[in-house]
């Protein structure tokens, strides 16, 4: 799995004016995972926070989640195949419950999360999905972007800054654990791996094994246990193989130092953690968390799989000797990060046709800072030698340039810089695909009018600032908001049938 800046997810908005300052957008976020499907509407304020003598300055002021659906266990036709129709009646009874018909839907983004995202036909639901999610739809999410989403949302990120420490959340679920490392409210380093609560499956009554995933079958052999499908599980058996999953997690986090012969790396989804830090609080989310908190359930054979389990198994762990944090969020966390924390609002200082709107799945070709500053004729080398990475077709999808941009550009830069872009992105012109540039500090205007007037307003063209990303992001950009004068962005790392 990769990592898009989310996952399942569904945000979606709803837009109502407030007043000339400010706007309100109802997001919805609806989380597909390996155990449960839920979603959640919430509000979110956008205000102009400049003077009325100023360039209006707008950023997003409060997010209010203000309807949480039922927690579903997600339907599914056999263990390789989703069960699109089933999915597609809880969202539709979910939105008459909350009293918002698909019609009223102006952006959103489904988001497939965990082992659900490797199922054989989560494309396929996901064009079945489509039309109630608005302008964004997004496929399935990486690990990362997930694991930092759910960070969000059991409020780790917010500790962290509120704290001025190092956080990492580890979101448990039932096919996936998704770490996201936050430092002062920052995102530096993320990880995820295959342990999760499902990755075993028994019949509740027999404990008569139905399931075992292939990353289970090399820690079960790993640990020379015989388990297969049809075999009783004894719960000696379950605890060895929870107590070397905890292990594992423990090693992940630097709590324990990995030993030759460690368990760790044929458990990691994409990669580990970098620890080139020192983790000063821990949280937990997702559901096996639920098990962690609530670790005094009695009935351990609950759910048909090892998440109680796990749960107790961590609870009893050096983990927990720890500075252990309880999160806002426990199983809700991705998906209320997907609904109140995936959307980035773009600077009101910005050029975009609104006719090409919405743009999905764009990848990012990002300019080092040295990159910047060569000359016109090297930038322009380096961009068309880099967009040789993607391919780009007619009628395809475009590519995004990203820049930092220069903090004091002179109006004799912004049009030098124009001109580097033009040559180095004339594939993409010659394609008929509109031009996105995407940069941080705050030119966005002056330098997409003068890419306008250069082109002789004959390309559509979308230059927005305020937005930093990296190479390997995707994002999608929606109609506009504020009246007008921003445009919603989602940011994902995205890596499709990892």
């Amino acid at each position: 799995m990769s990592s898009w800046h989310l996952f399942v997810v569904y945000v979606s908005f709803h837009r109502k004016e407030v007043d000339m300052m400010k706007e309100e957008i109802v997001s919805v976020g609806i989380d597909i995972g390996t155990s449960t499907t839920q979603l959640v509407f919430s509000k979110i304020s956008i205000d102009n926070l400049a003077s009325m003598i100023s360039v209006p300055s707008y950023k997003i002021t409060h997010k209010e989640i203000f309807y949480r659906s039922n927690i579903y266990l997600t339907p599914l036709l056999s263990q390789s195949q989703i069960d699109a129709s089933g999915i597609r009646k809880i969202i539709e009874e979910e939105y008459l419950r909350a009293g918002i018909k698909p019609g009223e839907v102006e952006t959103g983004a489904i988001i497939i999360t965990g082992e659900t995202a490797r199922k054989e036909n989560a494309a396929q639901v996901l064009a079945y999905l489509s039309d109630l999610a608005g302008d964004f739809v997004v496929a399935t999410a990486g690990p990362d972007l997930e694991g930092i989403i759910a960070g969000k949302g059991a409020g780790a990120c917010k500790y962290s800054k509120e704290n001025n420490c190092i956080t990492a959340n580890l979101d448990i679920g039932g096919g996936t654990t998704n770490i996201a490392v936050f430092r002062y409210g920052e995102v530096i380093d993320t990880a995820c791996l295959d342990i999760g609560g499902r990755l075993i499956q028994y019949e509740e009554n027999t404990q008569r094994v139905q399931y075992i995933s292939k990353k289970m079958e090399i820690l079960i052999q790993s640990l020379g246990l015989d388990i297969y499908i049809g075999k009783i599980l004894s719960i000696k058996e379950i605890e060895i193989i929870v107590g070397a999953m905890v292990q594992i997690l423990e090693e992940a986090i630097g709590i324990k130092t990995g030993e030759p012969g460690s368990l760790l790396p044929p458990m990691l989804t994409n990669h580990g953690l970098k620890l080139s830090y020192t983790i000063d609080t821990i949280s937990f989310s997702g559901g096996v968390a639920d098990c962690i908190w609530s670790h005094l359930d009695k009935n351990l054979y609950k759910y048909g799989d090892i998440g109680v389990f796990l749960g107790r198994a961590i609870n009893n762990g050096d983990v927990m000797k720890g500075n252990v944090i309880r999160p806002d969020e426990t199983i809700a966390a991705t998906v209320v990060g997907a609904g109140a924390h995936s959307m980035e609002i773009s600077g009101s200082t910005i050029t975009f046709e609104e006719q090409i709107l919405p743009l999905k799945n764009v990848p990012i070709l990002k300019l080092t800072n040295e990159e910047e500053f060569q000359s016109h004729d090297k930038m322009q080398k380096i961009i068309a030698e880099k967009l040789k990475w993607y391919q780009v077709e007619a009628g395809g999808n475009t590519v995004a340039l990203a820049l930092q941009g220069k903090e004091n550009p002179r109006f004799a830069d912004i049009v030098s810089l124009a001109d580097a872009i033009i040559s180095g992105m004339h594939m993409v012109l010659e394609m008929k695909l509109p031009l996105v540039v995407v940069v941080e500090r705050d030119m966005a205007k002056v330098l997409g009018q003068t890419l306008n007037r250069k082109l002789g307003f004959k390309k559509n063209v979308v230059c927005i600032d305020s937005i930093q990303m990296e190479n390997g992001d995707y994002m999608d950009i929606g109609h506009s908001v504020a009246s007008g004068k921003v445009l919603p962005v989602i940011v994902k790392n995205l890596l499709f049938n990892y």
